[in-house]
């Protein structure tokens, strides 16, 4: 059985930095991705990566997060930073055992998520 455990949310000003992370256990894990959801909006795509390395990113974060992962550890991680309001959510990570070339996939393609951290981003 897959399990996805997410940490590091909290509350942060305007500006401010968080490091979320996603440890998964069970499965060797392939394609990995970061979601958020705001109240009244849909799930959106934070950030995806390859068993490989590769990344994409949604386009409001941009040149503001990083999405990187260690592969021995079965881990992830989303480094945010210049983090406005408008990034308050419940951030979801997501995996897969398959893997993928290219880092954007399906949201349907992936098998396994974890509970959500909240993250509000406010003075």
């Amino acid at each position: 059985q897959v399990q996805l455990v997410e940490s590091g949310g909290g509350l942060v000003q305007p500006g401010g930095s968080l490091r979320l992370s996603c440890v998964a256990s069970g499965a060797s894990i392939g394609h990995m991705g970061w979601y958020r959801q705001a109240p009244g909006k849909q799930r959106e795509l934070v950030a995806t990566i390859t068993s490989g390395g590769l990344t994409d990113y949604g386009d409001s974060v941009k040149d503001r997060f990083t999405i990187s992962r260690d592969n021995a550890k079965n881990t992830a991680w989303l480094q945010m930073s210049s983090l406005r309001p408008e990034d308050t959510a419940v951030y979801y990570c997501g995996a897969t055992l398959r893997r993928y070339p290219s880092p954007r996939i399906r949201y349907s393609a992936y098998d396994y998520w974890g509970q959500g951290t909240q993250v509000t981003v406010s003075s």
